[in-house]
């Protein structure tokens, strides 16, 4: 699905936050504590080179990301500032969730 959602981000939430106040599918199965990549999104590169590096924890979870790019990263883990104003972040088409037992956190 390549739609498109405008949302209004307050600065200083995470995109999981956002994403899931907007009904956006992006899953978040660990809650935002860094043990899965299900919150997975894709930044333009201009505003994935305005961010810290990820840390080593997040890029732990995002070698087992769906569809890694180099500018990946956790939307539990970006928070929204001033820079994120007019920008893209795309979903991939796929996540890997590895509860198995069809555990989807409340939001």
């Amino acid at each position: 699905d390549k739609s498109i959602t405008e949302v209004f981000a307050e600065e200083g939430r995470h995109i999981l936050e956002i994403a899931k106040e907007n009904d956006i599918d992006l899953e978040g199965a660990c809650e935002a504590s860094i043990a899965c990549s299900t919150c997975h999104v894709i930044l333009e590169e201009k505003l994935y080179d305005s961010l810290q590096p990820p840390k080593p924890e997040e890029d732990d979870m995002l070698d087992l990301a769906f569809g890694l790019t180099p500018t990946s990263r956790l939307g539990c883990q970006i928070r929204v500032t001033a820079d994120f104003e007019g920008t893209k972040i795309t979903l991939p088409k796929a996540t890997r969730n590895m509860y198995v037992d069809g555990h989807k956190p409340k939001h």
